[in-house]
């Protein structure tokens, strides 16, 4: 579902109003199932149809992985890597995580949804410092790529819609918290991993989420602008990733931890899964 980010409080006469000038704002296509409007916001009222869109840089989990489906397992391992069996104390520590409990899901934005094995040892570990810190991380990292190996649940139509993106001519990259090895381990055993020409993780030297280090790799390695370039992600990071690189089209999907309050602030679009891009992309 594309939600709208505006017209529920424009009213539609207002579209001829000089102040919403800067909006580009259509009836959508049916996606999902649901006819809504959307907006972009642009400076300038033609560069909808003037902007040419040639890379499509995606979050893998969340986005290209159902995030809840594959990873709860895991960070449940995580936590029990410390507290042993010690079921209350894991659970602290995953509420600390951004865990709720009344809702089995991980809140968008906290160290469990968007943090890399590092970042979430610290959050679980904060006393830990130097060798014992690194040697934490490590351990995290061997687990995210052992569990999810086994875990791993891709969206609903991934293979497809990478495919059919593919031969329309778009460059596929993909831009992770997880390391380059995780990658692998969790979208290797679904064919999917030759469809894409760049894929970066936390510890393949362009910096982590939100810095802009990998859309500036991914322009870099295709030959693009970032100006041409999509960035499709389950969280604010991802948006933000973009957004700071200069890309010129920020997608949010709902596989992930985010809800449509969590994205709308950051995306121009907010749709339920990647599936609904095809669609999205013949209407720019």
């Amino acid at each position: 579902m594309v939600v709208d980010h505006l017209a529920w409080r424009l009213n539609l006469n207002d579209l001829e109003d000089h102040r919403y000038a800067h909006l580009s704002l259509r009836p959508r296509v049916q996606l999902g199932k649901v006819s809504l409007f959307s907006y972009q916001l642009f400076s300038h009222k033609n560069d909808l149809a003037t902007m040419t869109i040639r890379g499509l840089l995606f979050d893998k989990d969340g986005t290209l992985l159902d995030y809840h489906e594959t990873w709860m397992d895991v960070n449940w391992s995580l936590a029990r890597r410390i507290t042993g069996v010690d079921d209350e104390a894991a659970l602290r520590l995953m509420v600390k995580g951004g865990y709720e409990p009344e809702l089995d899901r991980v809140r968008s934005g906290t160290p469990l949804a968007v943090g890399t094995a590092r970042e979430i040892a610290v959050c679980f570990s904060p006393e830990l410092e130097g060798s014992a810190l690194e040697n934490l991380a490590a351990d995290f990292d061997r687990i995210f790529t052992e569990g999810a190996r086994m875990a791993a649940v891709p969206v609903e139509g991934l293979k497809e819609t990478l495919e059919g993106l593919k031969v329309a001519g778009y460059h596929l990259g993909i831009a992770t918290t997880d390391s380059r090895a995780g990658i692998d381990a969790t979208l290797g055993q679904f064919e999917v991993l030759d469809l894409f020409e760049f894929l970066a993780g936390c510890d393949s030297g362009h910096g982590v989420k939100p810095e802009p280090g990998m859309v500036q790799a991914f322009c870099a390695a295709m030959g693009l602008e970032a100006s041409e370039v999509a960035v499709i992600g389950d969280n604010a990071h991802d948006m933000t990733m973009g957004s700071a690189a200069g890309a010129a089209l920020l997608v949010g999907v709902l596989t992930g931890t985010s809800n449509d309050s969590d994205l709308r602030p950051h995306a121009h679009y907010v749709l339920q899964s990647i599936a609904d891009l095809p669609a999205l992309l013949l209407e720019l």
